[in-house]
């Protein structure tokens, strides 16, 4: 009798702990919201850009500089800033009411500005918030990896 208890009781422990690390509906439109992001910054199409950033964006580069929503549109569609392809892994991310903050590992092969194929290997923490029932780029830090 006492083995079944401790079955039932490891079974429920499984569930629950499945549970906990399944997506929550927020978190799957946030993983979402950060996928447009991704093809805006490969495509550079402004729309795409204008309509994943909030008009209140804050966009920091690992080498130090900050941008506008204005800035890093115009970077993007001026081929400034070139990323072709972005890859991305090591994702979390954490819902609090209307806002989430999204932490993850960013490979991406770059031709800023013409200046020729080159790497970018950085980790990324960006923070959404609903505006208009939709999730938008608030803010983003990158730093280099080591």
């Amino acid at each position: 009798m006492k083995s079944m208890k401790l079955l039932c009781v490891l079974v429920l422990l499984g569930f629950f702990s499945f549970n906990t690390k399944a997506q929550s509906k927020q978190e799957a439109k946030v993983a979402t919201a950060v996928e447009k992001l991704i093809k805006g910054m490969e495509s550079g199409e402004q729309a795409a850009l204008e309509s994943i950033t909030s008009d209140d964006l804050s966009y920091g580069h690992s080498g130090g500089g900050v941008e506008t929503k204005e800035e890093f549109v115009k970077a993007f569609t001026s081929g400034k800033s070139d990323f072709v392809t972005i890859k991305i892994s090591e994702q979390t991310i954490k819902v609090h009411g209307k806002t989430a903050i999204v932490r993850h590992k960013l490979d991406a092969e770059t031709n800023d500005a013409g200046k020729g194929p080159a790497q970018v290997h950085i980790r990324v923490m960006t923070v959404w918030v609903i505006e208009k029932g939709e999730w938008k780029l608030l803010a983003r830090q990158a730093v280099k990896t080591t």
